[in-house]
């Protein structure tokens, strides 16, 4: 019978973490899938889904290949599904160009927010995850290679220059909406 309990236990370990993250993982999300909500849902849950069964095999609760911060790992699950996703995705799949008028309160910089959402839909996925673990994120060059399974050198060249990308697709458009 203590296997049980250790196994509650367990889950009420899990379901505290998905409480306290899934809003920052959503957004995340979001982000990665430039503004589509039902995308960022569906990168959510899979990543959800991979860690709880990571966190029953017992990778978070000591003995070998510990992981310490299950909060940030959980992110780099995020990210990984996504760019594995993108590498399978179909020829046939088109992204929409229009978003959802937004739902909720308004505020003086959603113009911004949504020109740089749009901005980040048009780079490639892996500049888009290099941009949101390094800026959004705020995750270092080394935490940002190790999510991406790539160098730290690579990650700054990636980084150098999906924000010179970005700054040319915002153009003029950045100062505007930014002054408002």
């Amino acid at each position: 019978m203590g296997w049980v309990r250790g196994r509650e236990a367990k889950d009420a370990e899990f379901l505290e973490l998905v409480s306290g993250r899934t809003g920052h993982l959503y957004r995340s999300a979001c982000l990665l899938t430039s503004g589509d909500t039902h995308y960022a849902e569906d990168l959510v849950q899979e990543a959800l889904g991979r860690m709880y069964v990571l966190w029953r095999r017992s990778a978070f609760t000591g003995g070998r290949g510990r992981i310490d911060n299950p909060a940030a790992y959980t992110h780099t699950v995020m990210v990984r599904v996504f760019l594995s996703q993108q590498r399978r995705r179909s020829s046939s799949e088109r992204p929409t160009g229009d978003l959802p008028e937004p739902q909720g309160r308004e505020d003086g910089d959603s113009a911004l927010r949504l020109t740089l959402i749009e901005a980040l839909g048009r780079l490639p996925a892996k500049d888009r995850a290099v941009l949101v673990l390094r800026f959004w994120e705020d995750r270092s060059v080394e935490e940002t290679a190790e999510a991406m399974r790539a160098s730290s050198g690579a990650v700054r060249t990636r980084t150098t220059r999906a924000l010179a990308r970005l700054r040319t697709l915002l153009g003029d458009s950045l100062d505007e909406l930014a002054v408002r």
